[in-house]
């Protein structure tokens, strides 16, 4: 697998396959399919600049990310999540396209590992 350190952390990715087990697959596929509710979701508030909807979404979104080792994708909901609680909507769309690139690149690599590539 080819630049995992750069989008996920293979330590904790290590850990939750670990106590996965058989159930790992299955993780991973829950993790993409609510990722693109979540972006959807973000899209939306920010849409409507409603900021409570943006900071919570975010900060769900974030949660997920982190359990799974998607550091950078976490940073990046941090920052909406942060913003948002500030009530400081302007320019979250470019975060939005960052994590919508961030995931594309996210969503290979766990498709990659659960295929057996890397």
């Amino acid at each position: 697998m080819t630049d995992t350190h750069e989008h996920l952390s293979r330590d904790t990715l290590d850990t939750v396959k670990d106590v996965m087990g058989d159930d790992f697959h299955l993780l991973i596929s829950t993790f993409i399919n609510d990722a693109g509710e979540h972006i959807e979701r973000l899209r939306a508030a920010l849409a409507r600049q409603d900021s409570d909807a943006a900071r919570a979404t975010a900060h769900s979104f974030k949660g997920s990310c982190h359990n799974l080792g998607a550091v950078h994708l976490a940073w990046l909901c941090e920052h909406v999540e942060q913003r948002s609680l500030e009530g400081n909507l302007d320019g979250l769309s470019d975060y939005l396209s960052q994590i919508e690139q961030e995931f594309t690149q996210v969503q290979r690599l766990l498709n990659e590992m659960v295929r057996g590539d890397g």
